[in-house]
């Protein structure tokens, strides 16, 4: 079983879009895979169709409920989620009041069945609190979807130096699985020289896989449908396929 955090605390960079429609290309592959929404605007669990789950990731860090009860079917097979909802946005609090607020998230993970599950997804909030701390610190791989805009190179710096403090001090096995140029139009020269920049100080952790701009990957949450079910012909999907593909690689 392999924990992937999906994070970059920049908003538009498509961290939830990612999230789904990675979960549907490797559950397509044959994966089981589980989706944690810890974004408290819930935009995952909405996507996939749990958004009035009665429980979900709220109650791993505030009950004893067991892992297994907070899990709820999505509308893609193959595909069980979490769901988040808008009270994690009062979380960080409660954390502070528990001894190794950091830990809490591994400590629950550590409960599933490795059996059940190949690769659980966390969907993060778009800051660098406690529950993205929390994330990084449950974590074996760290995935970040950056667009290809100069201003999203910042915030890739300040989550990197995130990913040194967590790796020092709460999990030194946490791995850099890769950035995914996300939103990305190769049309425009500002776009090709970010790519470059991304290449240049991240090398081969730059991944292969481009997720072009596509107006299918905004129109498929309306249908509660990942691109494979909503546009399974369309660039958009050969993207997200190639991109469950080159993860799979990387993680076996």
């Amino acid at each position: 079983m392999q924990i992937i955090a999906i994070s970059n605390q920049k908003g538009g960079c498509a961290k939830t879009t990612t999230a789904v429609n990675l979960a549907a290309g490797l559950a397509q592959m044959g994966r089981k895979v589980l989706v944690i929404d810890l974004d408290p605007q819930g935009n995952a669990s909405d996507w996939l169709g749990v958004a009035e789950a009665n429980v979900g990731s709220l109650e791993i860090f505030t009950s004893e409920l067991s892992m297994d009860t907070l899990m709820s079917p999505s509308t893609v097979e193959g595909v069980s989620v979490i769901a988040g909802t808008g009270a994690l946005s009062g979380l960080d609090r409660l954390l502070l009041s528990m001894s190794e607020p950091e830990r809490h998230l591994k400590n629950r993970l550590a409960t599933l069945s490795q059996k059940r599950w190949d690769e659980v997804i966390l969907d993060t909030p778009p800051t660098l609190g406690l529950l993205t701390l929390n994330a990084l610190t449950a974590s074996d791989q760290l995935l970040v979807p950056v667009t290809t805009q100069v201003l999203s190179l910042s915030g890739v710096a300040q989550l990197m130096q995130m990913v040194d403090h967590v790796r020092e001090d709460l999990n030194p096995a946490l791995k850099l699985l890769g950035l995914l140029a996300s939103r990305v139009d190769l049309r425009t020269l500002h776009a090709q020289d970010v790519i470059a920049a991304l290449s240049e100080s991240f090398g081969e952790k730059l991944l292969k896989t481009r997720i072009r701009e596509n107006i299918r990957l905004a129109e498929a949450p309306s249908f509660k449908e990942s691109i494979f079910q909503y546009r399974p012909k369309s660039g958009a999907a050969d993207d997200y396929r190639a991109l469950a593909q080159e993860v799979l690689s990387l993680t076996r």
